[in-house]
C-alpha cells in the first residue's frame, strides 16, 4: 500500500443526519459516482470534529496539527465503493483552506471558528453569511460500537472520499480508521441557516430536523492517494 498523505486523529465528532432528495445530490456527483441509500432514501451530514496530530506525508507542521472542522457530506457510492463526496468544508485557518483547494481539490473555505468539548459535551461554531451557525451535543459517555447493518454504522464507517479534479476528471481517496464506537447523545442544539452556509439550493433545510444526531470519540485515520484519475 502507498504511503498516507495524511494521518491525523478525528476526535469528538458530531453528525447530524438528514434524508434528502436525489435531486439535491445531482450537480455534485462525480461521473460514475451515485447516491448510496439506506432505507431507500438518500442522506447528507452536518459534521463538527477536532483535527489533532495532524501530519501530511509525516510531517507536522507546528501551528497547524490542531484545529476543528466543520463540514457538509454527502454519501454515494461508485460501484461497490461507499464513501463520501463534500459539499463545503470550514476550517479557521486561511492557509490550510488554500493548501486543501490548491493540492487536494477539496472545497475548503476559512472562517472564523470556535470549538467547545469536554467529556460531558461538545459544541463547534462557523461564523459565515454575517451570522454564527452552531453544532452542538450533551452525551452519556458510555460508548458501543455499531451494529452492523445499522443507520449509526452506515453514517460513520466511510472509506473513501470522491471528487473532481481542477480540471473536472474523476479522484478518489481512500480513509482508514477502526469502527468507531457512538455514545449516546442525550440532546443537541442545531442552530444553522443552510443557504447562508451552502448557498440558495439548501435554504430549503432550514425547516427540517436531523433523522439522527450521533456522537463518536473518534480516533487515529489515515487518507491513502489512489492512483485513479480519469
Amino acid at each position: 500500500m502507498s504511503r498516507p498523505f495524511l494521518t491525523a486523529r478525528w476526535q469528538n465528532l458530531i453528525l447530524a443526519n438528514y434524508p434528502v432528495c436525489e435531486r439535491q445530490l445531482a450537480s455534485l456527483l462525480p461521473a460514475g459516482v451515485e447516491p448510496d441509500r439506506f432505507d431507500g432514501q438518500c442522506w447528507v451530514s452536518l459534521v463538527g470534529f477536532q483535527f489533532r496530530q495532524t501530519c501530511v506525508f509525516g510531517i507536522g507542521w507546528p501551528g497547524f496539527r490542531d484545529f476543528p472542522e466543520w463540514n457538509l457530506r454527502a454519501y454515494v457510492r461508485r460501484g461497490e465503493r461507499r464513501g463520501v463526496i463534500f459539499v463545503r468544508e470550514f476550517v479557521r485557518s486561511w492557509f490550510i483552506a488554500r493548501v486543501a483547494r490548491t493540492v487536494y481539490n477539496e472545497p475548503y473555505q476559512s472562517a472564523p471558528m470556535d470549538e467547545d468539548v469536554s467529556q460531558s459535551h461538545a459544541r463547534y461554531r462557523v461564523d459565515s453569511g454575517g451570522r454564527w451557525h452552531e453544532l452542538g451535543v450533551d452525551v452519556t459517555g458510555a460508548a458501543i460500537v455499531p451494529v452492523p447493518g445499522s443507520a449509526a454504522e452506515f453514517f460513520t464507517d466511510q472509506s473513501w472520499g470522491f471528487g473532481r479534479t481542477r480540471r473536472g476528471a474523476f479522484s478518489q481517496y481512500s480513509v482508514q480508521h477502526p469502527k468507531w464506537p457512538i455514545e449516546a447523545v442525550r440532546s443537541y442544539r442545531i442552530d444553522v441557516d443552510w443557504g447562508k452556509l451552502y448557498g440558495p439550493a439548501w435554504k430549503e433545510m432550514n425547516a427540517r430536523e436531523p433523522a439522527s444526531v450521533l456522537f463518536a470519540p473518534g480516533s487515529k485515520v489515515a487518507v491513502y492517494p489512489s492512483d485513479r484519475h480519469i
